[in-house]
């Protein structure tokens, strides 16, 4: 636990040793040497937990108001913030904070760029989770710390996601505060923007031997942070991979040890997978002792009594009216009740001293009432010569029986959601063949090691059906590669020297030597990892319809169970029913008691908590493993509303690698002299048209294996029109049409209609000006993708609307737009004008998901409602994207929008089941056919009832692995995209 490491930072005292890591106390009121200007202004957010009218907003701005330095505060009690503007001379964020709090709330500042570099995410495991009251009680405890910007706490994962301020808060803090709460907490990992590794170290015996290590490990270059858990004699390590890496870690550890240590990595008993098993074992064998005890319980209760020789043996009397039956029921269902049904009163406990109501609470309510009405009964008995007891006994340990049955068929199925993620994890090989090379390259040494221990810029060999250990690019051989695993991609890719690779993926046939460029969490396996991970830990907005409904959902069950009972207790009382409908073996306090229980038990909050995050996990998963990864709930929820999608031209519609196709020259020039002046202007740029200039360039210089161009001096690069350079003292533009007008060149006639033929022909064209005269007009294309037109064909009857917004010339655009069979098109557009028009199309109503190459598009990316960054490969790390797509095939955008419909038309199921099954079960269990049919429900069936509804949610959620994209797409011919 957090109590029990010892920690080291990056801060030195004064004779270069280890200073012990600082506390994190609130922040100074005047910082010392910061310089405080009087008339500068400052906003800060608040989060005000606890207010529930415009009188508590009124009294918090009145306090705030009263601060020196404030200049306006705002509270909106809806959305329970405050928005606070001040000046810094006067009074800072802390004394606000302090203020409100004095009020009588729970106060935490937003900080509103949470990019900031000094933020850190950490993902904590947490156990003993039962529903999601538990999940939304914890997130509100966390939300409410100071120092936590954003925490996310999601029952089916069992995981709990925070970003914090590492200078007010730590995650030590976090673990406790987490702890303190009744939970147990397990971290996963401390921060995103760091490498991490965990190295148990075997033969440390005194903390003295603790502290050197970690002195010798501090003074290494690239160490940032170490930690050391005593228990476990473990380290965790956080570098920088540019300077050190696991093998020297474990090399200065067993150096310092004189030979007496031995580090290896830590085994990965700690990992999700293990606390999973863990936990499926754990209910396996409480439902299994439950059944041992229990059964006997109810065959003596319910059977025995029909036979009569084993009946005469249960009904004699030990002790007046006490009968050996009776004795051995309540010796049977004490252990049930008190020892195997401890988790529930454990799991109240905490619920409770949070002020929160959970299942836990329902079920510790239900069994209680049942055994502890027994109990007394059975005691009555023995005391009394004429009383004859009733016992509910088989009510409470059948009770517990079955919800433990339901619990591990629970957590059973929720690891199935979650599938995905392991087997993406698995795609990583368990070892790697480390090659020595000498200066000249030639081979001096071969060993297998651990793909774990593999440093940047290792040379790692490659053998035919071997996976790819890390990301990195070949330095010797060729080969094909099977990437599908990662991109989708089901063709294998060829690969020679300078080619990138990935890890992950599978060599085919050719050996291979690859340099590491890219290892542990900087990974594109790693990355997608994470993504996943953090996608199925997003909630979606529709979740909060459950989260509502769980804070008043458990008090509203136990005031509705109180009511049955004492309704039905009163009719029998009154006579308001027949005797006759009392079951011989009952009175009327009993069978309303018994109407009671099974109202308490048989409701669900549980259903409804995991209605939608495992419809999320699963849908997210199946997105994954067809090369689309879905940033999340809130995306899957966006995407599946969109009624109209705008496609960037270049790179989305079109392959990507546009070529030079014709070239017209205006003067008397040498081509080659034309295009060596054209090629030094754009081999600055970064614009494809301009890299398919330079190819052009290059085929004309055929005798030479890597040409050099002339200088360019003064190179400007205008956005959206071209380049501007000076090469052998004369002024080369190479633009479009709106750069030479800006520039004041003239256009000849001829050139216009050179223009209109070229754009005629959907190829795009550049034109040349050499000393502010027209001298050439290239002609690029850039051809359409093959099944482009079919897949605008099939969102058509979708019912999705298909827009071009391009930055290229008009001409170019409509013809491409033709060709696609897309009516609309806005072409020669800026990326601020591509996200303008998006907010366009958006207040007329429509729901717009954005398709670009997640480069020039990012504005509009972020603009529309959903974002998807198209071709997108190695590179998913794309922030302003919310749905990555691996492929360059448009098809996956159909993949993308048909999945996130199935999932909610899911979710949608999931909620109709969960509120149609209390909503029905509840009054049944209440007796509501009763008077009509007889019909009555005994506590452990309803008690079963409530285990199957939950397990049905999480089966119901499981059946969309069975997802198949649309049949339209499997007839697509895309096998013609080729990139060399």
């Amino acid at each position: 636990m957090a109590a029990k490491l010892l920690s080291w930072a990056c801060i030195r005292n004064e004779n270069g040793g280890l200073s012990p890591r600082p506390h994190y106390p609130s922040m100074p009121k005047y910082p010392k040497g910061v310089n405080v200007s009087f008339d500068e202004e400052s906003k800060a957010l608040f989060s005000v937990i606890g207010m529930t009218c415009t009188a508590c907003a009124g009294s918090v701005e009145k306090a705030v108001k009263r601060l020196p330095g404030i200049k306006e505060a705002v509270v909106d009690v809806l959305n329970n913030r405050a928005q606070v503007i001040f000046y810094p001379a006067f009074v800072n964020e802390e004394t606000i904070r302090e203020t409100i709090e004095d009020v009588g709330f729970r106060v935490t500042m937003i900080k509103e760029d949470t990019n900031d570099k000094s933020t850190q995410v950490c993902r904590i495991h947490i156990k003993e989770m039962s529903c999601t009251s538990c999940s939304t009680t914890l997130e509100s405890a966390l939300q409410a710390m100071h120092g936590v910007l954003k925490a996310q706490v999601v029952l089916a994962t069992e995981e709990a996601e925070v970003q914090y301020d590492p200078k007010i808060l730590s995650y030590y803090q976090i673990l406790e505060a987490i702890e303190d709460a009744g939970f147990e907490a397990i971290l996963i990992s401390a921060g995103e923007d760091r490498l991490q590794i965990q190295l148990q170290v075997l033969g440390i015996r005194t903390e003295n031997s603790v502290r050197i290590i970690g002195n010798s490990l501090q003074a290494l270059p690239g160490v940032q942070d170490i930690d050391f858990d005593l228990d476990l004699q473990k380290f965790t390590i956080s570098y920088e991979p540019d300077l050190t890496g696991p093998r020297t870690l474990i090399k200065i550890i067993e150096s310092t040890g004189s030979g007496q240590v031995k580090a290896i990595i830590f085994p990965e008993g700690g990992g999700r997978e293990a606390h999973k098993q863990e936990e499926i074992k754990r209910y396996y064998r409480s439902f299994l002792w439950s059944l041992v005890f229990s059964i006997p319980v109810f065959l003596m209760s319910m059977v025995f009594m029909y036979l009569p020789g084993i009946n005469h043996g249960l009904d004699t009397k030990i002790v007046n009216m006490l009968s050996t039956g009776e004795m051995l029921r309540w010796i049977l269902s004490t252990p049930v009740q008190f020892i195997i049904g401890r988790r529930f009163y454990t799991g109240s406990y905490k619920a409770l001293r949070l002020g929160s109501a959970n299942m836990d609470v329902l079920i510790a309510l239900g069994t209680n009432a049942a055994y502890f009405y027994s109990f007394f009964s059975i005691l009555r008995a023995a005391t009394s010569k004429s009383f004859k007891s009733t016992d509910f006994f088989e009510t409470s340990s059948m009770l517990i029986s079955f919800i433990l049955l339901g619990k591990y068929l629970e957590v059973l199925a929720k690891g199935k959601t979650s599938e995905a993620i392991e087997k993406l994890m698995d795609l990583a090989p368990a070892t790697a063949t480390l090659l020595t090379l000498d200066n000249e390259g030639n081979l001096m040494n071969e060993e297998e090691l651990d793909s774990r221990l593999i440093q940047k810029n290792d040379i790692i060999k490659i053998t035919p059906g071997e996976k790819i250990a890390c990301d990195g690019f070949v330095v010797w051989g060729q080969s094909h590669v099977n990437e599908s695993m990662i991109t989708g991609e089901s063709r294998p890719v060829a690969k020679q020297k300078g080619d990138m690779v990935i890890g992950g993926t599978v060599n085919e046939n050719g050996v291979l030597r690859i340099k590491a460029t890219r290892v542990g969490s900087e990974s594109a396996l790693s990355q997608i990892v994470r993504l996943v991970e953090s996608a199925q830990m997003a909630k979606a907005p529709v979740q909060k319809f459950a989260d509502r409904i769980s804070k008043f959902f458990v008090p509203l069950i136990i005031i509705l169970s109180f009511g049955t009972w004492l309704a039905w207790f009163l009719a029998g009382e009154l006579n308001s029913y027949p005797k006759s409908w009392i079951p011989t073996s009952m009175n009327s306090f009993q069978l309303a008691l018994q109407f009671g229980i099974s109202v308490m038990v048989i409701a669900c909050p549980c259903a409804l908590g995991l209605a939608t995050p495992t419809a999320v996990m699963v849908g997210t998963g199946v997105g994954a493993s067809q090369g689309v990864l879905i940033k999340g709930g809130r995306a899957l929820e966006s995407t599946h509303k969109v009624n109209c999608i705008v496609f960037d031209k270049t790179g989305t519609l079109t392959i990507g690698k546009p070529v030079v196709v014709n070239t017209r020259l205006l003067k008397n020039m040498v081509l080659r002299e034309f295009y060596e002046l054209v090629a030094a202007a754009e081999v600055n740029s970064e614009h494809p048209l301009a890299k398919a200039v330079i190819e052009y360039a290059k085929k004309l210089r055929l005798d030479e294996e890597n040409p050099v161009w002339p200088e360019a001096l003064n190179f400007e690069s205008i956005t959206g029109h071209g380049v501007k350079a000076i090469v052998r003292n004369k002024e080369v533009l190479v633009g479009n049409k709106s750069l030479m007008l800006a520039q004041n060149i003239n256009i000849p006639l001829d050139a216009e209609e050179i223009l209109s033929e070229t754009e005629g022909l959907a190829q795009t064209g550049i034109l040349v000006s050499i000393d502010r005269e027209l001298v050439g007009i290239l002609a690029i294309s850039d051809p359409l993708k093959p099944g482009a037109r079919e897949v605008v064909s099939i969102l058509k009857a979708m019912e999705v609307k298909s827009i071009v917004v391009t930055g290229d010339n008009w001409g170019t655009a409509n013809s491409i737009a033709k060709e696609a069979g897309i009516d609309t098109v806005f072409a020669e557009a800026k990326p601020e004008n591509k996200a303008e028009k998006v907010k366009e199309l958006q207040d007329e109503g429509y729901v717009v998901a954005m398709v670009g190459d997640g480069i020039n598009d990012s504005p509009a990316l972020v603009a529309a409602d959903i974002g998807m960054a198209i071709g997108a490969g190695t590179d998913i790390a794309i922030e302003a994207a919310d749905i990555v797509l691996m492929k360059s095939n448009l098809e996956d955008v159909i993949t993308a929008i048909d999945l996130s419909r199935k999932t909610f038309f899911r979710i949608r199921l999931n909620y109709l089941w969960a509120l149609g099954y209390n909503i029905i079960s509840v009054p049944v269990a209440a007796g509501a056919l009763f008077p009509s049919t007889g019909f009555r429900l005994p506590p452990w069936i309803a008690g079963a009832a409530m285990a199957a509804s939950s397990v049905s949610v999480v089966c119901s959620s499981l059946l969309l692995k069975n997802y198949k994209r649309p049949k339209e797409l499997d007839t697509l011919d895309v096998r013609g995209i080729t990139i060399e």
